[in-house]
């Protein structure tokens, strides 16, 4: 059964989808605040749709129990990932999709995003989803299981456009990971919108503002705008 979900349509009769994953200790309802800052009235009708992330301990908070996508065990969060919890997050990532899918919204035509450990589920789950997607928003984040993209990424998702924003003061996580993810990205052939901002590990206005231009590209409106 998919993960219990936030929805908010922009209007009757969606045919796109964006799928928002949130970050560590937060919930479905942290970016549900951000549809209407981020939304263009000239776009078609969309629904979004934040997923909570299931409640599990997490190491590195004393073993707290929180609603997290992955256990994080260090302080230095791309080594000694939790692979099991990152894989089963991408399979009900994959769940959800499958469920816009069932109601008429077709993966093509669905935009998977995420923040911190979401936008990394993000990442990660939209190179291997078998079905082709619209794009992925990776904001303050990076690329899991890097070193194993190249032999699991789908062949439907080889060109995936893929919009990643990062604060060049990130204490969580520092933009330098989120370089070298995006460079990895690159290298395999990836179409990467990088954006840089002088912020930590949080979301600016205009970070919004370039989102909402790569949106409405991916939207196929006739002229993305960054106005409301």
């Amino acid at each position: 059964m998919p993960l219990p979900c936030v929805e908010i349509e922009t209007a009757a009769n969606p045919r796109h989808a964006v799928i928002w994953l949130h970050g560590l200790g937060a919930d479905g309802n942290d970016f549900a605040p951000i549809v209407p800052e981020l939304v263009d009235r000239a776009w078609p009708p969309l629904r979004f749709v934040f997923p909570h992330a299931p409640v599990r301990p997490v190491t590195i908070n004393g073993g707290m129990s929180m609603r997290a996508w992955y256990d994080i065990l260090g302080a230095q969060i791309a080594d000694r990932q939790d692979e099991a919890g990152m894989r089963a997050s991408i399979g009900q990532l994959d769940e959800l999709i499958a469920r816009e899918a069932a109601r008429g919204i077709a993966a093509e035509r669905v935009i998977v995003a995420g923040f911190s450990q979401g936008g990394a589920i993000a990442l990660a789950g939209g190179v291997r989803h078998a079905a082709k997607l619209a794009g992925v928003v990776a904001l303050s984040t990076y690329l899991p299981m890097a070193a194993k993209t190249a032999a699991e990424r789908s062949t439907a998702n080889a060109d995936l456009p893929i919009f990643m924003a990062h604060g060049s003061y990130d204490p969580v996580v520092p933009q330098p990971l989120g370089a070298a993810s995006r460079d990895k990205l690159t290298e395999l052939g990836y179409a990467v919108d990088w954006h840089s901002y002088p912020m930590a590990h949080q979301v600016c206005a205009e970070e919004i503002a370039d989102l909402r231009a790569w949106i409405g590209t991916r939207l196929g409106a006739e002229h993305p705008s960054r106005s409301r």
